[in-house]
């Protein structure tokens, strides 16, 4: 086992920064300038870039839990599924599977508006006919 101040150690020396230039480089000198700057502006702009995501992370956190209602449903998930809940909630996008899972199915109902505009047309007819027949029955009854 070695102790830091084994002289078995290789010399640590300072890092090197790709960035730096040397004298005496000439023309390459110049495209390596240029380039460090192109990298120094695009890194200057990650901050930025980081607390746009941030805010629209935030802003759908907010929508999902502002829809939370008060129902639990059990529901069997393909693999798929569950990793790509398990991504949302580890990009931060939500806090649970559950709250992921919720805003994915309310954004699935209003994508199939029409569907289910279809669906209650028919449940209102089935609803009529059940009432039709159960005044047959009352009516026939003594």
């Amino acid at each position: 086992m070695s102790t830091p101040n084994d002289p078995k150690d290789p010399e640590i020396l300072d890092p090197i920064d790709d960035l730096m230039l040397t004298d005496g480089e000439g023309e390459q000198g110049y495209e390596r300038e240029r380039v460090s700057s192109s990298v120094r502006d695009i890194a200057s702009r990650i901050p930025e870039s980081l607390a746009s995501i941030g805010r629209d992370i935030s802003r759908t956190v907010e929508r999902a839990l502002s829809a939370k209602d008060d129902y639990v449903v059990a529901v069997k998930l393909s693999h798929e599924a569950q990793d790509r809940l398990e991504q949302l909630v580890q990009a931060g996008v939500f806090r649970s599977r559950a709250e992921a899972a919720a805003f994915l199915i309310d954004e699935g109902i209003k994508a199939q508006h029409e569907l289910f505009d279809r669906v209650s047309l028919k449940l209102s007819e089935i609803e009529r006919l059940r009432a039709e027949l159960r005044g047959m029955i009352n009516t026939t009854q003594p």
